[in-house]
Order: structure tokens, then sequence, then C-alpha cells
């Protein structure tokens, strides 16, 4: 059995809150670490005042049961920097497209994964 720090140490940590809001205008808000530490608001504020609320309940529970507690992710254990390796005709294609574009391959790169995963993105 592992021993748990207090409530109070979970809840100073820089867990990760993400936020979407819904076409309607309700917010729906998560810990990203906890996983179903979920809850939704009318407001931004909201959301994120009931889900600190639904955090403390969740890191309660888990510290009555005994259960693992993740820790938030470390900030500097992403350097914004990682190598793929892509078949050749889809690397053509890729340097085409960013030359279309008028813009580095990088860039090109950078600006389509960031639309993939539903993150606004600048324009080319």
């Amino acid at each position: 059995m592992s021993e748990h720090k207090p409530l109070e140490y979970y809840l100073s940590l820089p867990y990760t809150m993400e936020m979407i809001q819904e076409d309607e205008g309700t917010w729906f808000a998560r810990v990203a670490e906890l996983p179903g530490c979920i809850t939704e608001g009318d407001s931004p504020e909201e959301a994120v005042r009931i889900l600190r609320d639904a955090m403390a309940a969740w890191l309660e529970t888990a510290i009555d049961d005994n259960a693992p507690i993740p820790e938030p992710h470390a900030p500097n254990a992403y350097s914004g920097r990682f190598v793929v390796r892509v078949p050749r005709t889809l690397h053509q294609d890729l340097v085409r497209a960013a030359e279309r574009e008028g813009v580095s391959l990088n860039q090109y790169i950078n600006v389509t994964l960031t639309r993939s995963v539903g993150q606004p993105a600048l324009p080319l």
C-alpha cells in the first residue's frame, strides 16, 4: 500500500485543466491527468470553479481508497522537437504542398499538425 500525501499537496500541484466550449455556450472542463475528473459550467469561470471542487472530491476519494494519484506532467518534459520518418512519396507531397503555400516544410507541418488536433492555427 502506498502512502498518500495530504490533499492540500495535490491541490497545490499544477494539474492540466482543459476546457471546450459547446455550440450552445456550455463549457466542459476536465483535469487531463485525473481520469473522469470532468464537469461543465455556463461560463469558463464557473466551469473552472466547479472543476476545482470536482478535483478535490476526486483526490479525496483516491486518498480514502488508497488508489494511485497521478501527478501533473512536468512542464519541461516536452522539448517541442521530435523526429518522424515518413515514406519518400509523403515527404515529396509535403514539400510540394509547402511550396504551393510559400512556406517552409517545418512551418507547413506545424500548422497541419495543429489543425489536425483541433487547435486554432494561424493561416499559412
